[in-house]
């Protein structure tokens, strides 16, 4: 019970600095992929506690200048793709992992990562990395992907499943707009491919 009670008082003074660091609509984005992470981790009989403070955290640095994640990431070592100094909007995620461990003391190692690839995703994704990645896009705001409802159903039976599906329609998305895609993307969606072809 004390244990839990603390949990929550760390997520209760995170919420309170991420309000003031988020514009509305980043924060009520937040909360909620919060609540599904937490939603899959008990579906999946994975760490709701990692997953809440994971799917809190995830878009910590969402609201930072482009211009000034670019020279945080320089003056801390982060070091960034080419996708991503071309689209800076996709540094948040790395960035975020500093800033998770730096500003917020988080220091497990599987949350830290979790933020770092829930936006480029990774082959040999832990099951929190996956819950992070597809809560957040899953979560009840979201209401322009295609397919949501479908992938939403498939997110609380199958987590490959649904990164395959989620990877795709992103690809697709990202061809179609001719926006920067990220090649370790492209190396996650042929890692899930080939993991659904192995079964």
């Amino acid at each position: 019970m004390e244990a839990n009670c603390f949990m929550q008082d760390i997520l209760k003074d995170i919420m309170k600095q991420l309000k003031k660091e988020l514009d509305k609509s980043r924060y009520e984005h937040t909360l909620g992929v919060m609540y599904t992470a937490a939603s899959l981790a008990m579906a999946h009989s994975q760490d709701i506690e990692k997953a809440m403070l994971a799917g809190l955290l995830h878009d910590c640095a969402k609201c930072i200048p482009n211009d000034k994640k670019v020279a945080l990431c320089k003056k801390n070592s982060i070091e960034l793709t080419q996708a991503e100094e071309s689209s800076p909007f996709l540094i948040h995620a790395k960035l975020g992992a500093f800033l998770a461990r730096e500003k917020y003391q988080i220091e497990d190692e599987a949350i830290l990562h979790a933020i770092k690839v829930h936006t480029t995703g990774e082959p040999h994704m832990s099951m929190l990395d996956e819950i992070i990645y597809i809560a957040d896009y899953i979560e009840p705001g979201r209401d322009k992907a295609q397919n949501l409802s479908h992938i939403r159903k498939v997110s609380f039976e199958n987590l490959d499943e649904a990164m395959l599906l989620i990877l795709k329609d992103t690809l697709k998305y990202l061809e179609q707009t001719s926006e920067s895609i990220d090649i370790i993307t492209k190396e996650t969606y042929e890692y899930f491919l080939r993991k659904e072809e192995n079964i």
